[in-house]
Protein backbone atom coordinates (compact mmCIF):
# COMPACT_ATOMS: atom_id res chain seq x y z
CA UNK A 1 0.00 0.00 0.00
CA UNK A 2 1.52 3.55 -0.75
CA UNK A 3 2.52 5.76 2.23
CA UNK A 4 0.17 8.19 0.96
CA UNK A 5 -3.08 6.40 1.45
CA UNK A 6 -6.12 7.45 2.78
CA UNK A 7 -8.19 5.40 5.43
CA UNK A 8 -11.73 5.17 4.67
CA UNK A 9 -14.81 2.90 6.36
CA UNK A 10 -16.44 0.64 3.82
CA UNK A 11 -19.00 -1.36 5.19
CA UNK A 12 -19.53 -4.98 2.80
CA UNK A 13 -21.96 -7.19 3.21
CA UNK A 14 -20.42 -10.30 5.61
CA UNK A 15 -20.34 -12.53 1.90
CA UNK A 16 -18.42 -10.13 0.57
CA UNK A 17 -16.07 -9.64 3.64
CA UNK A 18 -15.67 -13.19 4.07
CA UNK A 19 -15.19 -14.09 -0.41
CA UNK A 20 -12.46 -11.29 0.51
CA UNK A 21 -11.27 -12.50 3.35
CA UNK A 22 -10.22 -16.06 1.16
CA UNK A 23 -8.97 -14.18 -1.87
CA UNK A 24 -6.82 -12.10 -0.09
CA UNK A 25 -5.18 -15.11 1.87
CA UNK A 26 -4.99 -17.67 -1.25
CA UNK A 27 -3.45 -14.17 -3.57
CA UNK A 28 -0.98 -13.41 -0.97
CA UNK A 29 -2.43 -9.93 -0.71
CA UNK A 30 -4.45 -7.44 1.59
CA UNK A 31 -7.77 -6.94 1.27
CA UNK A 32 -7.16 -3.43 0.85
CA UNK A 33 -5.25 -4.04 -2.24
CA UNK A 34 -8.16 -6.54 -3.41
CA UNK A 35 -10.73 -3.53 -3.08
CA UNK A 36 -7.89 -0.73 -4.71
CA UNK A 37 -7.60 -2.90 -7.50
CA UNK A 38 -11.23 -3.33 -7.93
CA UNK A 39 -12.08 0.22 -7.59
CA UNK A 40 -9.55 1.48 -9.79
CA UNK A 41 -10.70 -1.44 -12.29
CA UNK A 42 -14.32 -0.21 -12.25
CA UNK A 43 -13.25 3.82 -12.14
CA UNK A 44 -11.05 2.75 -15.68
CA UNK A 45 -13.70 1.22 -17.32
CA UNK A 46 -15.88 4.23 -16.14
CA UNK A 47 -13.06 6.26 -18.10
CA UNK A 48 -13.41 3.93 -21.18
CA UNK A 49 -17.15 4.44 -21.72
CA UNK A 50 -16.81 8.06 -21.46
CA UNK A 51 -14.47 8.82 -23.92
CA UNK A 52 -16.42 6.04 -26.09
CA UNK A 53 -19.04 8.31 -25.78
CA UNK A 54 -17.11 11.48 -26.84
CA UNK A 55 -16.20 10.05 -29.69
CA UNK A 56 -19.49 8.96 -30.74
CA UNK A 57 -21.68 12.78 -29.88
CA UNK A 58 -20.94 13.62 -32.86
CA UNK A 59 -23.07 10.36 -34.49
CA UNK A 60 -26.55 10.85 -35.85
CA UNK A 61 -29.92 9.84 -33.57
CA UNK A 62 -31.90 7.28 -34.50
CA UNK A 63 -35.46 5.77 -32.73
CA UNK A 64 -35.75 3.14 -31.01
CA UNK A 65 -38.17 1.92 -33.89
CA UNK A 66 -35.57 2.63 -36.59
CA UNK A 67 -33.36 1.10 -34.30
CA UNK A 68 -35.96 -2.39 -34.35
CA UNK A 69 -36.52 -1.95 -37.79
CA UNK A 70 -32.67 -2.29 -38.91
CA UNK A 71 -31.43 -5.30 -37.20
CA UNK A 72 -34.96 -7.00 -38.11
CA UNK A 73 -33.48 -5.88 -41.67
CA UNK A 74 -30.53 -7.20 -40.76
CA UNK A 75 -31.82 -10.57 -39.36
CA UNK A 76 -30.49 -10.11 -35.72
CA UNK A 77 -34.02 -9.96 -34.33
Amino acid sequence: MATSAKRATVYLDPVLHKALKLKAVETSRSISDLVNAAVREALAEDAEDLAAFDERADEPLISYDEMVKRLKKDGLI
